[in-house]
C-alpha cells in the first residue's frame, strides 16, 4: 500500500531534507508538497527539492498549488475569496497556478492540485463558465508539459466537480480525493463520492471530519477513524473502482500530537487493507 503525508512550505526556515527524513523514518513511500506562497517556485529551491529526494528516496506525487490574495475559511466570504471562481482574483491565480506547474516540471512531479473553489451548481451560472474556461486553459497548458491538473475536493458538490471535468474536455484532468473535506463543506460523504468520482481519483488526502453545525463555519477536522469518514467502504470502493494511486495522510494541527495522528492513519490504513 502506498502511504504517504502531506508536507508544506510556510516559511524561509522550511528544510526539505529534514521533511523528507521524517517522512522516511514514518515508514512512509512518498508526501505530498503543498506550496500556498508562489515566491517559493524558485530555482535554489527545486534544487533543494532534487537533492533530498535523490538522497531519501522518497518521492512528491503531487504538488499542491496555493494562490495569492485573500482566504477565507468558511461559508460566507469563502465563495468571494477562494480559488479561481471570484472574479477579481482568477486572473493572477490563473497565472501563479501555471508558475507551479513550471515549478513542478523541474522537479519531476506530473500532478498538481488546488481548490478551484466555490464552484456554482448552476450550469448557466456566468461564473461557473469563467472558472471552466480559465481551467481549461490551465489544464491544455499543463497537458503540453505531460502534467495533470486535480481539482482538490470539498467547496464543491461532487456531481459539479464532475461537470466541471467533463466541460474543461481534457484528458489530463481528475481528482486529489480528501476524505474528510467533502463533509466538513457539507457537500457529501466520501464513501459516496468514490462513486461519482471513479476514474478520475489519482491521489488522495487520507482525512477525518464532521459536518458542519452551524451556517457560517466548517465542520471540524479529527484524527482518522474518529470521524464520519468511514474508511473501510472508502477503501473498498475505491479498489472497486481500479483505484492504485497513492494514499497520502493529512492532518491539519502542528507539533507532536500531529505526528502521533500520522501514525495512527497509516496504521489504520494498513490494518484496513489486511481486510480487504
Amino acid at each position: 500500500m502506498n502511504i504517504g503525508v502531506m508536507i508544506g512550505k510556510r516559511s524561509d526556515d522550511f528544510c526539505m531534507l529534514t521533511e523528507l527524513n521524517k517522512v522516511k523514518e514514518l515508514g512512509l513511500t512518498h508526501c505530498q508538497l503543498s506550496i500556498w506562497n508562489p515566491a517559493y517556485y524558485t530555482d535554489e529551491f527545486a534544487a533543494e527539492i532534487n537533492a533530498a529526494v535523490q538522497e531519501t528516496g522518497i518521492y512528491i506525487s503531487t504538488l499542491w498549488c496555493g494562490y495569492s490574495g485573500p482566504r477565507e475559511w468558511n461559508f460566507i466570504n469563502g465563495p468571494m475569496t477562494l480559488g479561481l471562481v471570484p472574479p477579481a482574483y482568477r486572473g493572477f491565480r490563473e497565472k501563479e497556478l501555471l508558475k507551479g506547474s513550471e515549478f513542478a516540471a523541474k522537479i519531476g512531479v506530473d500532478m498538481i492540485a488546488t481548490h478551484v473553489g466555490f464552484l456554482p451548481e448552476n450550469y448557466y451560472d456566468p461564473e461557473f463558465r469563467a472558472t471552466v474556461a480559465s481551467l481549461k486553459h490551465i489544464c491544455s497548458v499543463m497537458k503540453e508539459r505531460g502534467q495533470w491538473f486535480l481539482f482538490e475536493t470539498g467547496q464543491e458538490t461532487p456531481v459539479t466537480v464532475l461537470r466541471a471535468i467533463e466541460e474543461i474536455g481534457l484528458d489530463n484532468v481528475g481528482i486529489n480525493f480528501d476524505t474528510a473535506n467533502l463533509m466538513l463543506y457539507g457537500k457529501g460523504n466520501a464513501a459516496d463520492a468514490v462513486l461519482v468520482f471513479g476514474k478520475y481519483i489519482k491521489d488522495t488526502h487520507i482525512k477525518d471530519g464532521f459536518y458542519p453545525t452551524d451556517g457560517k463555519n466548517l465542520g471540524k477536522e479529527c484524527p482518522a477513524g474518529e470521524g464520519l469518514a468511514n474508511f473501510p467502504l472508502v477503501l473498498k470502493r475505491l479498489k472497486d473502482c481500479g483505484y492504485t494511486g497513492p494514499f497520502t495522510i493529512e492532518r491539519e494541527i502542528k507539533g507532536e500530537k500531529q505526528k502521533e495522528d500520522i501514525i495512527k492513519a497509516r496504521d489504520l490504513l494498513l490494518e484496513i487493507e489486511k481486510a480487504l
